[in-house]
């Protein structure tokens, strides 16, 4: 069985890169996450319309926010 690529397997690994850019970098960092998960959140939405994706792209657009407020 070969192994078949997913859109979301490329947000998981953006995800995992933003969250060691805000450990390596700092908070303003978020941005960059934010605008992952909201793009993310539109395509779930709009296009793949799965709950699961829109349920993880909103905790991590909230998450993101969170972390813009303490920046």
């Amino acid at each position: 069985m070969s192994y078949k690529f997913e859109w979301n397997d490329l947000r998981a690994l953006i995800t995992i890169l933003n969250v060691f850019l805000i450990m390596r970098f700092g908070l303003s960092i978020a941005w960059f996450g934010l605008a992952v998960a909201l793009i993310g959140l539109i395509k779930d939405i709009f296009i793949d319309k799965r709950l699961n994706g829109t349920i993880m792209h909103t905790a991590n657009a909230i998450l993101n926010i969170y972390f813009i407020t303490l920046a």
